[in-house]
């Protein structure tokens, strides 16, 4: 492995909001993974273009051996998260690995042709519109379950019930098939991913976070 074989307390890259700066310095470490740099002139050499081995060394060097608490969905995330070489579809573009599972899993976590933060199941299915949202969205329900009052998890059929009336996008975890909802006293953590990755409806998944101040629904 490259550089020392300690751990280390983690910077958080520029661009997140404070509380998901707070949560990556605080309950992150940086951990120690190989360069892809050295690579280069052999990924080129299959094939793989460029600008894809650029957007993947840009990650690692963003994200590359951060080690983050488990996620509350997906089976905790990704370990640690770790590009890999670059791999292109006809049909979907060009992606590259985000990191391993924490456990044996039926997909892997991908980062898509646009800078997604996604799975790879049955179908490319992203979650976020980058790796910072999805970050955003740990933060958010480390925080939002260290405070709620109530913590209440709604699966399958009934999640489609769910009223959102009242309620708005949470913007920084730049959501999309996964979302985030901010209400009066409360946040809705909305998990589609595995059901429309796996094919699976119910998977489907809702964390509803009850009895909130206002200094944690705007910021903490």
């Amino acid at each position: 492995m490259a550089g020392t074989s300690m751990s280390s307390i983690p910077v958080a890259p520029s661009g997140l909001s404070r509380r998901a700066q707070r949560f990556v310095e605080v309950d992150g470490i940086r951990v120690p993974v190989q360069g892809i740099r050295r690579h280069r002139d052999a990924w080129i050499g299959l094939g793989i273009p460029a600008v894809e081995i650029d957007r993947a060394v840009a990650f690692q060097d963003r994200w590359g051996g951060l080690a983050l608490p488990p996620a509350s969905f997906y089976e905790g995330g990704p370990r640690i998260l770790d590009a890999d070489h670059p791999e292109g579809s006809e049909t979907e573009g060009w992606s590259f690995p985000a990191g391993n599972g924490r456990v044996s899993m039926a997909y892997g976590f991908v980062i898509g042709p646009d800078g997604e933060f996604g799975i790879d199941a049955n179908r490319w299915t992203p979650l976020h519109a980058n790796t910072d949202g999805w970050v955003e969205s740990l933060a958010l329900a480390a925080h939002a379950g260290r405070w709620a009052k109530t913590v209440t998890k709604i699966r399958g059929k009934a999640v489609e019930s769910l009223d959102l009336g009242g309620y708005e996008p949470v913007p920084e975890v730049q959501g999309l098939t996964d979302t985030w909802w901010r209400g009066e006293d409360s946040l809705i953590a909305l998990y589609r991913g595995e059901a429309v990755g796996l094919d699976a409806p119910q998977c489907l998944e809702a964390h509803v976070y009850g009895g909130l101040d206002e200094w944690v629904l705007h910021g903490g």
